[in-house]
């Protein structure tokens, strides 16, 4: 691109001095012919040149590569792995307490209004929907059944403010057998702090 020459050396007039090589208006003898068009660098280089121009290409090249590389390591611009991944971690956390000690509101408390929540009934939507089921299945005595535990957390970001939560749940005793399943949700970031927007249980 950038090439708007009508012949192979860029000039567009046929004056003598062009057919011999040289810079038209000048005398003095013939000059090196200079291509003027977009890009091109005189006929003539230094000695060196071309190793010259190799090393900086490759210098260039490889520092778009480590750059690339560094791009793909990093986590979503604003999602800080560390705090953010603990600020979810112990937001579950909470809810295995709360639903432990027979707190319902607690538990419910990781939900945002609008979620939603995917389980052997079909979709469920809004937060007044889960506590519902909740109240219908494992709460249908006005206490949770069994004991809830997380197992295999894995937090990943898939945003700024967006991360999926994959883990094992784990219920036990009340003289049941253990159940176990394993569930993946979506959290985003609210001005309450991380919030489920949507969770898939199995």
């Amino acid at each position: 691109m950038g090439h708007h020459c009508s012949d192979a050396s860029g000039c567009r007039c046929s004056c003598r001095e062009c057919e011999e090589g040289g810079v038209p208006g000048e005398t003095g003898g013939k000059r090196m012919a200079v291509d003027r068009s977009l890009g091109h660098w005189p006929a003539t280089r230094s000695p060196g040149y071309g190793d010259e121009m190799t090393r900086k290409i490759c210098v260039v090249v490889a520092t778009l590569l480590a750059a690339a590389c560094a791009r793909q390591m990093r986590s979503p611009s604003g999602f800080q792995y560390s705090s953010d991944a603990a600020a979810i971690k112990a937001t579950l956390d909470t809810t295995a307490a709360g639903w432990n000690r027979g707190e319902l509101s607690v538990y419910l408390s990781a939900y945002a209004d609008t979620a939603t929540a995917m389980g052997s009934t079909g979709l469920v939507r809004g937060v007044r929907g889960i506590e519902g089921q909740m109240r219908a299945g494992f709460w249908r005595t006005g206490r949770p059944i069994q004991v809830l535990s997380y197992d295999h957390l894995e937090i990943r970001p898939i945003g700024p403010d967006q991360a999926i939560v994959t883990g094992q749940y784990i219920l036990t005793g009340g003289g049941r057998p253990d159940r176990t399943g394993w569930f993946t949700t979506i959290w985003v970031r609210t001005a309450r702090g991380w919030r489920m927007v949507h969770d898939h249980s199995s």
